[in-house]
């Protein structure tokens, strides 16, 4: 299972506020979410997306088009990807893996 950190920036919106094309974002990936592809976590930053490699790389491209869809003329995508494939973990099972570093339990 992996994971992509991805940060979609529209350009040229009618103000600073980004929120409502994040917000179509997120109901997006609920729908992805509700047929069992992904898991996904807004954070204030970006959001968190975990699945398989290529359900992910389906699912950025399709967040990515939906500000263009709105449109806007120019969409500025960030991604990075962790994918290990030597064990199978989820995002909330790496967070109680360094949890259990700050508590002392190794």
């Amino acid at each position: 299972m992996a994971i992509v950190d991805v940060v979609v920036i529209p350009v040229g919106t009618e103000g600073p506020s980004v929120s409502k094309y994040i917000a179509e974002i997120q109901t997006k990936l609920e729908s992805y979410k509700a047929e069992g592809k992904i898991d996904y976590q807004l954070t204030p930053m970006n959001t968190l997306i975990e699945g398989d490699l290529k359900d992910l790389l389906e699912v950025v491209q399709v967040i990515h088009e939906l500000p263009f869809d709105k449109g806007l003329d120019r969409v500025c995508t960030n991604i990075r990807i962790d994918d290990r494939r030597d064990k199978s973990r989820k995002m909330n099972e790496k967070l109680d893996s360094v949890n259990k570093h700050l508590k002392g339990d190794q």
